[in-house]
Parts: structure tokens; sequence; C-alpha cells
């Protein structure tokens, strides 16, 4: 706790050090947000039946210098039913200076690791705040000191994390929610969230070929989920991981792949790898098509992606209004009434306006598939942000 009190005071420091230099930028987006849900939950009186709406805000602030670039974006949401939905965050509190060939950042930052579509094994330094959305894309921002060196040869990045953050969960009050009540967290390490992670990354272009290669050590982001008579204790483990991601270039095509050696609680092996093929002027107009395909594998029986091929198509208008659709479909080749499918679609209304559409159904026959939880929880989002 000493040392994130000393990043949190470290980065108000240099935020009052420049407070009468450059002008601050402010910007940031509010929205509204419903959630329609196709079918009851069964066995749960306090979900919602059918919708679930609330409102958001993320403010943000930067100020930049020759030198340096100092940032704070907060957020915050309400919800109309699950109280663990309502919350807010410290998305970024952070003060970045460089010089030559490093940069040194201190505060609260998200740092994002990854190449694939469907899923992202290596990225691992912030938490999940799984209550924003399902797909995992949504970060808890992370206490942190970051060094950088660009050199010819590749860059490295190395980072020390002083505190750990408990992933966000639905509560039995809300829907994508486990059917028992959510108990308190356990550790493994008796510091519990005072622990103190390492990272560091290498990551180097060579000709076509973005290759990065990833260590971290400290407390597991994925917590395990042990099943009480009353309720559900999520137990976070100690782990180290080594990662690798690659992405090549060749035209049209991009190949990627993700890959990690995780020794936790369990000791195993996953990876997803594919490849995003993109039509360029389908049908003699100025829109693109991407055609993507990807594979994953993980040693753990019970594991989401465990042996499962994902499809999916990404279509971009090239519009003024930036329209684009995607949709995916995630099938688990060891049961064909396993699958998932995913609808995204978007577009600005004017300058300040966004539309956003998400959707997803689930399937499984089979009670020992984590989407068999969610066999009853096929949704709709429909989202409007105002940018300022």
């Amino acid at each position: 706790m000493k040392l994130t009190a000393l990043c949190g005071g470290a980065t108000l420091l240099a935020l009052s050090q420049s407070a009468h230099a450059e002008p601050w930028q402010h910007s940031g987006e509010a929205q509204v947000q419903q959630r329609g849900f196709f079918q009851k939950k069964p066995h749960s009186e306090n979900a919602p039946k059918h919708w679930q709406g609330s409102v958001m805000i993320e403010p943000l602030w930067q100020k930049v210098t020759d030198s340096s670039l100092t940032s704070v974006k907060l957020f915050g949401r309400v919800d109309s039913h699950d109280k663990e939905r309502t919350h807010w965050d410290i998305r970024e509190l952070s003060y970045l200076t460089y010089w030559d060939d490093y940069e040194f950042k201190i505060g609260i930052d998200k740092v994002f690791w990854g190449v694939t579509e469907s899923q992202h094994l290596v990225d691992v330094i912030n938490q999940t705040d799984s209550v924003e959305g399902f797909d995992g894309e949504d970060k808890l921002g992370q206490p942190m000191a970051q060094f950088k060196a660009v050199k010819e040869i590749g860059t490295f990045d190395f980072w020390i994390l002083p505190y750990f953050r408990e992933r966000t969960l639905p509560s039995t009050e809300g829907r994508l929610a486990f059917p028992l009540p959510l108990l308190d967290a356990q550790f493994e390490s008796s510091k519990e969230h005072n622990t103190l992670d390492l990272a560091m990354r290498y990551s180097h272009t060579l000709e076509d070929w973005d290759i990065g290669l990833s260590y971290f050590d400290g407390t597991n982001r994925e917590p395990y989920l042990q099943q009480r008579p009353n309720g559900i204790t999520p137990f976070y483990a100690q782990m180290w991981q080594l990662g690798t991601d690659i992405q090549g270039v060749f035209g049209d095509w991009l190949l990627k792949l993700e890959a990690i050696h995780r020794d936790s609680l369990e000791t195993y092996f996953a990876m997803t790898t594919g490849f995003e093929y993109t039509q360029v002027g389908i049908f003699d107009t100025v829109m693109d098509l991407g055609w993507i395909a990807e594979y994953s594998f993980d040693e753990r029986d019970s594991a989401f992606n465990q042996n499962d091929l994902f499809v999916g198509w990404r279509l971009a208008f090239n519009d003024m209004d930036g329209y684009e659709i995607l949709f995916g479909l995630s099938q688990d080749l060891d049961s064909q009434h396993t699958f998932s499918a995913k609808l995204e679609a978007s577009g600005r209304v004017g300058e300040n306006w966004k539309w956003q559409v998400d959707a997803w159904a689930f399937a499984s026959d089979q009670s020992n598939s984590p989407l068999f939880l969610l066999k009853d929880e096929d949704f709709i989002e429909l989202s409007l942000s105002y940018y300022f």
C-alpha cells in the first residue's frame, strides 16, 4: 500500500508542478444505455426480467508539453438494477515524461497487449471490468510505474504494479450473473491486495512481422470461482506467465498468434491463432469486408475457448459517419450445440453523437461448459453517446 500511495503522490506532485504550464485539454463521453434480454432468468426473483438501463460518463483531461504528457480519465456508471454495475473508477491518473530513447510513467493507467479478435490471452496487466461488457475488453485502471527503452534492436518495457484490484462481477440483482451470491474474495498471498507484481515485454518489427514477448509475475487477474453452500467465493492465486503475440502483414492478409504458458493453481498452455483477410472495395464501392477465422486451444477442459473455432466478418462502410458492422460466431468443436454469437454495429450522428448496437446469443447443452450458465442470457444492448 505504501508503494501505491507513492505512485499516487508522485503523480499528484507532477500534476501540481505542471498546473501553471500549458493549458489542459478537456474531452469525454456521456452515454445512455439500454439492455434488453430475450428470456427471463430462471431461479432469480431480483434480476430484471427483460430490461436493464444505465447512464455513464467518462471525462478526460490531458496536458501536453515538449517532454511530458499528463492524463486524468475518470469513469462512472449508474445502473437501474445491479448495484455492482453502479460503480466508478479512475481509468487514468498518470504522468509520462520522455527523453532521447526513454520514457517513464507513474500513476494509474491502462496497458493493452494482444493482436487476435476472439480473445486476448496475453493481456494481463489490467484487471477486467466485467460488469461493463461480456467480451472482457473493458479494464480497470492499474497503479503502476513503467519504464520504456526504444532501441534499434527493439522496445523494452518494464512495469512495477504495487496494488491488486479485484475483478468486477455482476450481482444476483443483475443479468449475466452467477446463480448464487458473491462472497468476499480470498487470496493465496497473505498480502491480499497489497502485492507487488512485476511485468516486462519486448517488442520488435522484423520486416512484415510484429513480435511481442512478455513475462508477468504476480496475482492472477482471473479468479478461480469456488462454490460454497451460501454463495461463490472468488479466489485469487499467484501466477507467473510467459506470453507471445505475433502479427504478420502481407498485403490484404493479417496472420495472428497469441500464446501463453501460465503457472498458477493450474499449469497450462493456451493459444489463439488465425487470420484476417480484407476485401478492399467490394461490389465496386468504397466499402471493405474483412474475413476473420481463429482457432483457440486451452489445456483446461472447463475453460472458455478450450477447443473452439471463431469465424467473423467485419464490414467497414468508409463513409463520413464511420459505419461499421462486425458479426462473429464461436463454435465449440467438442459439442455442436455449444456456441456463442455476437453482433457489433456503430456509427456517428453529426460531429458529437455516436450510436452502437451490441448483441450476444449463447447456447449449450453441456452442464460443464461455461456457456451453460449463460444459455438464458441472450441480449441486445443499445447505446447512444455524446462526445464533448
